[in-house]
């Protein structure tokens, strides 16, 4: 439901003291300047890190062993009623528009909610919105981990029963295996927006 984002984006204002994303040009002069539409309060070095999960299979992974090229991240779960599937399926498509580019990209999805995304529910979601996407869940604690590792927020509404809903956030992470996170994008960003911005960090990397 669209209400989930709005409450997402007010409880970030208030529960992440003062990480806030603005869209405007960036500063400074590294090698991305150019390919930045959003700034970050407290640097790109303030989002992302190490994280542990559990793959598809059910083995525990971490972000050396998954993010091996770019990688496109987005944070949700699969009973999520409209917003996630909308979100994952246009990152699936920048993907696949990036392909015909030459440039690979790997597509993944973290759930933030454990208690129904088993490795087999989230394997099973990604899989089904592209053959190269990862699904990762884990253990509360691990989720919450990576969860805080990229300032990300959820809040499920248990309701007792299995229809419950879990507000949260919904950004896209851009992350390079030697940079790590680069950029995020919004909701509203297209496939072909986000494939134009993720070809131009891919192409300026000094790794590259």
């Amino acid at each position: 439901m669209r209400y989930i984002a709005t409450l997402a984006a007010i409880a970030i204002a208030g529960l992440l003291g003062g990480i806030w994303f603005a869209t405007q040009p960036s500063g400074g002069e590294d090698a991305f300047a150019q390919c930045s539409a959003s700034q970050v309060a407290g640097g790109t070095a303030s989002i992302g890190g190490p994280f542990e999960l559990v793959n598809a299979a059910g083995e525990t992974v971490t972000d050396k062993d998954v993010i091996t090229e770019p990688a496109l991240i987005y944070f949700g779960y699969t009973f999520c009623p409209d917003v996630c599937p909308i979100d994952t399926a246009r990152n699936a498509v920048a993907v696949d528009v990036l392909a015909e580019r030459n440039i690979s990209v790997t597509p993944m999805f973290i759930s933030i909610d454990p208690k129904r995304d088993t490795p087999d529910v989230v394997g099973d979601f990604a899989a089904n919105l592209h053959e190269r996407m990862i699904g990762l869940t884990g253990s509360p604690e691990q989720v919450k981990a990576a969860s805080e590792a990229y300032r990300t927020y959820y809040k499920a509404h248990d309701s007792g029963d299995d229809y419950y809903l879990v507000d949260h956030s919904t950004f896209s992470y851009l992350v390079l295996p030697e940079q790590g996170f680069v950029e995020f994008f919004r909701r509203e960003a297209t496939a072909e927006d986000i494939a134009e911005a993720v070809a131009c960090f891919v192409e300026n990397s000094p790794a590259s």
